[in-house]
């Protein structure tokens, strides 16, 4: 096994510092996220970060890494390409609930069920920040927004236990009031082979008056503080559920399983960006020629 190299949170500082509101749970994300790719000694030249569209979604371009900030909704089958693309880069894709739960929703379900490497942080703040404060898919039943005033008659979505049966093998839940636990989660989701969602309570100060820090604080605790196994998958899906006066924090679900990349046979000589195109160089100019 090799020797991993811790690095510096400072390896990962991008060169634009973050723009959101003070007090934004997306800043302990960020952090978070920096910490762990330290923890797993991840240089930043092999590490992808990957965005939809909304705050949250701003995160790559305040790391220092390789990062693709696409379109709203289309952060996961960028994210696909680009991991299938270069097996060898550690892919992270970063956004919010309403880009992965929303209008990304339907790209998540597939990724989950493939099983690919790659890891998902989702901001969950429960409402539609960047568009000023209307209901978004895990926004609470009764909640007042800007687009349900009479508040929100929608049941909500559950992430954990769309995650565990749609096929993901690692599902975990964080808090950005908690940043080294969430640091923590965060790189075990990346440690690990296959799919891994994390669902990620991120208050935003602006817009959601009722899911704040001291809301959150009051109710949230650890599983492995309580000896908590992840590995059943039925307990797990159960667990998943949990909600109100006890909120679950950490690794809910997590199993070992082929991934989509152990099964294609493209892959057995490598990542595809590092094998030869088989072509010869005249053949492809002439083809970049014509594009161009």
């Amino acid at each position: 096994m090799a020797t991993v190299i811790e690095l510096p949170i400072e390896t990962y500082k991008g060169p634009v510092d973050p723009d959101w509101c003070p007090g934004c749970g997306d800043f302990g994300v960020l952090k978070s996220v920096q910490e762990a790719a330290g923890k797993l000694g991840i240089k930043p030249e092999n590490l992808m970060v990957v965005s939809g569209i909304g705050c949250s979604s701003n995160l790559p371009g305040f790391i220092h890494s390789y990062g693709v900030h696409s379109l709203h909704g289309r952060a996961v089958p960028v994210a696909t390409g680009v991991h299938l693309a270069n097996t060898d880069l550690k892919t992270v894709i970063t956004g919010g609930d309403g880009d992965g739960y929303g209008i990304g929703v339907g790209h998540l379900l597939h990724a989950m069920r493939r099983n690919l490497d790659v890891t998902y942080v989702v901001m969950d703040n429960q409402i539609y920040g960047l568009t000023t404060g209307q209901t978004s898919p895990t926004t609470t039943i009764g909640h007042k927004t800007k687009s349900t005033p009479q508040g929100n008659i929608e049941n909500p979505l559950n992430p954990l236990a769309l995650a565990i049966t749609a096929g993901a093998t690692f599902v975990a839940r964080g808090f950005s009031g908690e940043q080294k636990h969430l640091a923590d989660t965060i790189a075990q989701g990346m440690a690990h082979k296959g799919f891994s969602l994390i669902d990620v309570f991120s208050p935003c100060v602006t817009y959601n008056k009722i899911n704040t820090y001291p809301w959150f604080k009051e109710r949230v605790y650890k599983l492995e503080d309580e000896g908590w196994d992840p590995g059943d998958f039925y307990k797990s899906y159960e667990k998943a559920f949990e909600w109100g006066d006890k909120v679950p924090l950490g690794v809910i679900y997590k199993t070992e399983m082929p991934t989509y990349e152990d099964g294609e046979p493209a892959f057995k000589k490598g990542a595809l960006a590092k094998q030869e195109l088989g072509a010869c160089p005249d053949a492809m100019k002439s083809f970049v020629d014509e594009l161009i």
